[in-house]
């Protein structure tokens, strides 16, 4: 239910604050006074379309907020959402609008938590429907009529839609598959030779290790350089083990390490401390000598070998010749033999044969069929218990003849079924049933949407109901037939009612009077003394009083406020009182 709406720089709206309760909430005021201002900005605030000429001239901000009451399964659902309660009976809408030169910027949020578009379209279902009698272009839209009747059929009818949706998407991929193979046979055929030599390439080439070209590379470096790698390994050798040279008695490594350690040998005798420092002398004579003994056996193993240095040659400039092509790195060449092989064996395989293809196609349209039966059956039998549930809400609004029927007609497989829905009307005996869109009349396309609804409100309609001028173009009886349907459905839902009707205005648990004031601005104030720019805003009263909704509805009924419309409006007064009471009126 909407609690509370609060307005600021929207359109002619300067700033409003609106409290509305349960039941049937009535607007009322002349033509252009801006009511309908109110119901657009109800729309802004969850999610509706906006453009720049919402925002108040001379501002460059609006603002809505309107406060819902909640209940047990908005507060599960903003739970999911992981958006806060604020209290445990409210949850607070805002949607700020602001321009630029170029576009219009928007930021809505629920409880403080800015929330994106998708979110904002699941929360308006729940809280709040507007209709309006523009909505006959709707009725007209198969789409929107087998939406009113799916929602209508209940959970179970949901559910075998969505399945319906699930096939659709599988059987459209396996038609995919088929038409993709029957129109690329000829790209395939060329897809499976480039393939092929690329796996024959690769595969020759042996590839295992991404870094081979590295390990070949030293390996080329190691022979192409041995004889030098032999000369200084000797060198070495000498220098801290063994000098066989010239000059045989220059000291080698191993000489002055030994040195070193019988001089600190003596130096231990008196004083223990330097024990650790001989210790590295010992420790650093083992480490000389093994390095010595180990680069003499890498001298001495050192061999020219022209042969393996030219197979190491030419398997690099195998190497480099792949990664140009497959590379830049042997890794990635490596990958891409992978990825080959994968592609080539999905090319080849037998399973996704043409004939295949076709049985798997077949298969999917066939249970997407049946289940689109399953889902025709389904609609037929709601659309059964629609005709009756309309038929019976359209005869107190003076349709007492009016015929109604759902039609559906086969089409071909969708995701959301197999049917076309139309709904057929014919409001005078002896009639044949007509589209509804094409036939009925502004009065009785108002009193159908208000039936709709009404059906609507008795399985699973939002806490609010905006009903949008739908008397427009009724009056005496039929006036009086929709104030007490829209009084019927305020007892399960809030109702908000745009209206000329003086009938269901005086029906209404709370009403406003909307009118327009002109104001003149001095420096951003409002005065009165008419100086400054003249500004228009809306205003809206709450009538709370008797005296105020008298004078409302003889001004609704009379268009000033005579004592003849001043008694008429009593009597209206009275005869809703009694209404309510369950009193017949005389």
């Amino acid at each position: 239910m909407l609690c509370l709406l609060r307005i600021e720089n929207f359109a002619l709206i300067d700033q409003l604050e609106l409290e509305f309760g349960a039941g049937l909430n009535v607007l009322t005021g002349e033509t252009g006074a801006g009511k309908s201002i109110i119901l657009d900005a109800i729309d802004a605030v969850l999610g509706g379309k906006v453009s720049s000429r919402v925002i108040r001239t001379g501002t460059s901000r609006t603002l809505v907020e309107a406060t819902f009451a909640t209940n047990h399964a908005l507060a599960g659902w903003l739970s999911e959402q992981e958006i806060d309660l604020l209290d445990a009976s409210s949850v607070v809408i805002s949607r700020e609008i602001s321009a630029t030169t170029s576009n219009i910027r928007s930021r809505s949020r629920v409880n403080g938590v800015l929330v994106n578009r998708q979110v904002m379209n699941e929360l308006r279902e729940k809280l709040v429907e507007i209709t309006a009698q523009g909505q006959s272009v709707q009725v007209g839209k198969s789409s929107q009529v087998r939406d009113w009747l799916d929602v209508y059929g209940g959970d179970a009818l949901l559910q075998q839609r969505q399945a319906i949706a699930s096939a659709f998407v599988v059987y459209q991929q396996a038609h995919l598959a088929l038409e993709q193979r029957r129109t690329s046979d000829r790209e395939r055929l060329q897809q499976l030779d480039l393939l092929t030599y690329q796996v024959q390439e690769l595969g020759a080439a042996n590839l295992s290790e991404p870094d081979e070209l590295e390990q070949l590379q030293q390996e080329c470096d190691r022979l192409t350089h041995v004889v030098d790698l032999q000369q200084a390994s000797y060198k070495v050798y000498q220098a801290l083990y063994q000098n066989d040279g010239n000059d045989g008695d220059t000291p080698t490594v191993t000489d002055l390490l030994g040195d070193s350690e019988g001089e600190l040998l003596d130096m231990v005798e008196y004083d223990s401390q330097l024990q650790d420092l001989l210790d590295l002398i010992r420790d650093a004579q083992m480490a000389v000598s093994e390095v010595a003994r180990q680069i003499n056996t890498y001298g001495e193993n050192l061999e020219a070998d022209p042969q393996r240095l030219e197979e190491v040659e030419a398997r690099i400039r195998e190497l480099k010749q792949i990664i140009r092509k497959y590379g830049p790195t042997l890794a990635d060449a490596i990958a891409h033999y992978n990825r080959t092989q994968a592609e080539l064996a999905a090319l080849t395989d037998s399973e996704q044969s043409i004939e295949n293809l076709e049985q798997q196609e077949k298969a999917c349209f066939q249970k997407l069929t049946q289940a689109c039966g399953k889902l025709t059956e389904m609609r037929r039998q709601a659309g059964k218990q629609l005709e009756k549930q309309i038929i019976r809400e359209l005869k107190p609004l003076a349709m007492e003849k009016v015929q109604f029927q759902v039609e559906i007609v086969a089409t071909s497989p969708t995701p959301t079924g197999a049917d076309k829905i139309t709904f057929m009307f014919s409001p005078n005996p002896g009639e044949p049933l007509q589209p509804l869109s094409e036939t009925a009349s502004g009065g009785e396309m108002s009193r159908f949407l208000l039936a709709l609804k009404s059906c609507f409100s008795q399985i699973d309609a939002p806490g609010t109901m905006v009903f949008d001028e739908i008397d427009v173009g009724v009056s005496g009886r039929v006036a009086q037939s929709i104030a007490d349907k829209l009084h019927q459905i305020s007892h399960q839902q809030q109702v908000l009612c745009v209206t000329h009707q003086p009938l269901v205005a005086a029906m209404a648990d709370r009403h406003f009077r909307v009118s327009k004031q002109v104001l003149n601005q001095v420096k951003g104030k409002k005065e009165n003394n008419g100086n400054g720019e003249e500004r228009t805003v809306v205003r809206v009263t709450a009538l709370d009083n008797l005296n105020k909704r008298r004078d409302e509805l003889a001004q609704l009924a009379g268009g000033k406020s005579a004592q003849d419309a001043i008694a008429f409006a009593d009597s209206l007064l009275l005869q809703a009182d009694n209404h309510r009471k369950g009193k017949k009126t005389k």
